[in-house]
């Protein structure tokens, strides 16, 4: 399976979409909710993973440096989502005991990394960055005091598996604090998160100025014109949005996540924002077929593997595959985090409900 999916990757390195979109909320009453889609096309073993408090990792360098390796543990319990087909506790998508949750999101083209240098003590693989970061921190504040002292590199002798790690990251804690993270050019880049949402390439800064664009853009419908003694009215509501983008390219997918997430009515409480969350990201839902790369008579399609919905607050983690979308599974997260030993489930593993038959409820 592994040298089938490396094949696949080195035919179509150049192609593939890469479309995750990750967004944010806050309830009225305060609750903070985020949710994550995650859009790939190769079969990556996703798995859940609940790594208690004081789980081991190194904080290591590139081998060719020789330099020590710093045997770590974490200082809180972590709950998360990363891909089984690559070595360890790899992380793109999760929350610790302290209400702090990140989503990786793939960043082609335009993420390089730092480079460590022999007389630099602080360093950790792009592999580990997860589980440092969510492990360590209990907030956006400390993380980003932190991320300025350490180096994060990757090159060729970690085992990334079949897909270049090339990612940035939102952090959002539960008091509503947000980070974009991001290397470019081997410097790192620290965002505000204006926008509560975050797609793929280009950077961060680059969707921001791209908003501008859609100003035009509202809620509300088109007013009634007179032309010549005719009135003319909008065909049906929506007139206001005529003009935002449709496709999956990850400047529409931001856009329309941002226009969406800023004008829906505000959610009262946790289980309303877990269902606006769940409606947002259902409009970057990528059903299979529709998001291909073709070469010669190969067909690769991206589409919406899995999706995460982490209420940061009330400490609780919704996920559903694409085989039940229409089905979550919910995590009660303390009595994971009060754990004492490590477990992973591949996500297609999970427990899933089936669909409710309510035929008999309308049945004499």
């Amino acid at each position: 399976m592994f040298r089938k999916i490396a094949l696949c990757i080195a035919m179509f390195a150049t192609n593939v979409a890469l479309a995750c979109t990750a967004i944010d909320i806050q309830t009225k009453d305060g609750v903070v909710i985020s949710g994550r889609t995650m859009e790939w096309a190769f079969d990556m073993q996703w798995q859940v993973l609940s790594l208690p408090a004081g789980t081991p990792y190194q904080m290591t360098a590139p081998a060719g440096l020789k330099l020590a390796a710093h045997p770590m543990k974490t200082k809180y319990a972590v709950v998360g989502i990363g891909p089984g087909v690559i070595p360890g506790n790899v992380i793109l998508e999760g929350q610790n005991s302290a209400g702090m949750g990140v989503s990786g999101n793939f960043l082609p083209g335009f993420t390089k990394y730092q480079t460590v240098e022999p007389q630099d003590k602080e360093y950790i693989s792009i592999l580990d960055f997860g589980t440092w970061a969510l492990g360590n921190f209990a907030n956006v504040a400390e993380l980003k005091t932190a991320l300025p002292k350490i180096k994060v590199w990757a090159d060729d002798s970690i085992a990334a598996g079949p897909t270049p790690p090339t990612l940035h990251f939102i952090f959002t804690d539960k008091s509503n604090d947000g980070l974009v993270v991001e290397y470019v050019d081997g410097q790192l880049n620290m965002y505000a998160n204006a926008a509560h949402v975050l797609t793929n390439a280009p950077t961060y800064d680059w969707h921001l100025t791209n908003l501008r664009n859609y100003v035009n853009l509202s809620v509300f419908s088109g007013a009634t014109v007179k032309v010549g003694s005719s009135n003319v009215t909008e065909l049906g509501q929506g007139s206001g949005m005529v003009g935002i983008p449709g496709d999956y390219t990850p400047p529409s997918r931001f856009v329309r996540s941002a226009f969406l997430r800023h004008y829906a009515t505000q959610p009262v409480n946790a289980q309303e924002g877990v269902q606006l969350i769940g409606h947002l990201l259902n409009n970057v839902d990528i059903p299979l077929g529709i998001s291909a790369t073709k070469s010669g008579d190969s067909v690769l399609s991206d589409y919406t593997q899995w999706v995460a919905i982490k209420d940061l607050t009330n400490n609780k983690m919704y996920i559903s595959d694409y085989a039940h979308r229409l089905n979550y599974v919910v995590l009660d997260l303390p009595k994971l985090f009060a754990q004492t030993v490590p477990t992973k489930m591949l996500v297609s593993a999970l427990p899933y409900p089936s669909a409710s038959d309510a035929t008999a409820s309308l049945l004499k």
